[in-house]
């Protein structure tokens, strides 16, 4: 794990969002940081805004207050196409609607972060055997995604948000289509896979199991992100 030097990975400073002047602000005044790292779960009830902060943090939204500096990175002033080199080169994202491609191979869909980067294919090549032996696919890097089972496909999804060794993990719902015993196993190569690339890794859950195996868990309420009460 990254030491922390006292300077957030991720800080972001009273930060709102409203999409309707005649409706409630989604977010509001939202301050909270996350050291490199660190392996934060932000739990919230439905509508609550966690999609919206997901958004923001990666500059897929831009807020209407407050600030959001990434990696030394003000988000909400790039341009698009720099907020799309942002998340490219430094991001990396789970979602619980997995998103591989079909037609590629488990190793083709792994590889395509660092396509988009311009790796060379042989050191490409080496960091994809080397995540695919982290998350346990090193002997299916060759087959389709149609022969495999949803915990594989999570896994599939996970090597490749960490493939370009990202600062920062986003994981949406990473587990919300598996059973628990496989969930669990996802968590844990998740969290290993966070810890071992050197970056930090927020993960948004319904699932109080799937925040505790996380460093800290919060809450989020619209306007602060609180630790998480005991159930």
């Amino acid at each position: 794990m990254e030491r922390s030097t006292g300077v957030p990975l991720l800080a972001l400073d009273r930060v709102g969002r409203r999409y309707r002047a005649d409706r409630p602000a989604v977010l509001a005044d939202l301050t909270f940081s996350l050291e490199p790292g660190e392996y934060v779960a932000v739990m919230g009830d439905s509508g609550v805004g966690k999609s919206t902060l997901l958004n923001l943090i990666a500059g897929l939204d831009r807020p209407d207050a407050g600030s959001i500096r990434f990696d030394g990175t003000d988000v909400a002033a790039l341009t698009d196409d720099a907020a799309t080199r942002l998340r490219r080169e430094r991001m990396g994202f789970v979602f619980q609607a997995f998103h591989v491609l079909p037609y590629l191979t488990v190793e083709g869909n792994v590889a395509l972060p660092l396509e988009l980067l311009g790796v060379a294919r042989r050191p490409a090549a080496a960091r994809v055997a080397e995540v695919l032996a982290a998350v346990g696919l090193a002997a299916d890097a060759r087959r389709l995604p149609r022969e495999l089972s949803g915990g594989e496909l999570q896994r599939v999804a996970i090597a490749r948000a960490l493939v370009h060794r990202p600062r920062l993990v986003l994981a949406d719902e990473p587990t919300g289509n598996l059973d628990p015993a496989t969930a669990t196993r996802v968590l844990a190569v998740l969290r290993a896979g966070i810890k071992a690339s050197g970056g930090a890794g927020l993960l948004i859950t319904h699932s109080r199991t799937a925040a505790a195996t996380a460093d800290r868990a919060c809450e989020l309420t619209g306007r602060e992100l609180a630790p998480l009460s005991p159930a």
